[in-house]
């Protein structure tokens, strides 16, 4: 399973999104990376009243953080993600999935 980026910030995501999601057993992961450089990881969430995919809850820990922009998100895993809140709030940021044969698809 080996990906590639031209971009080694980007590849940078891949391996946090990696390794989180080998670290929590997780089927998806996903990182996050901020217009200033800092990086947020996350996993899907499932609780009784409420869930989010490894996408959604990337970006609400980032905004928690009150990011003033996104430049670049990897998720690593099978599975439908919603883009929408991270491209309506970053229409620029390049979203990418790595399935689990390791290739890359733009979001």
């Amino acid at each position: 399973m080996s990906s590639s980026f031209a971009d080694p910030e980007d590849a940078k995501l891949e391996t946090l999104a990696r390794a989180t999601q080998r670290r929590t057993g997780s089927e998806q992961a996903a990182a996050l990376r901020d217009s200033t450089g800092r990086t947020y990881v996350a996993i899907n969430i499932s609780a009784p009243s409420f869930s989010l995919d490894c996408l959604a809850a990337v970006f609400t820990v980032a905004m928690a953080s009150q990011i003033s922009d996104i430049e670049a998100i990897v998720v690593v895993g099978d599975g439908s993600v919603n883009v929408a809140p991270a491209r309506e709030y970053a229409p620029n940021c390049h979203v990418w999935r790595i399935d689990k044969t390791g290739e890359i698809v733009a979001l």
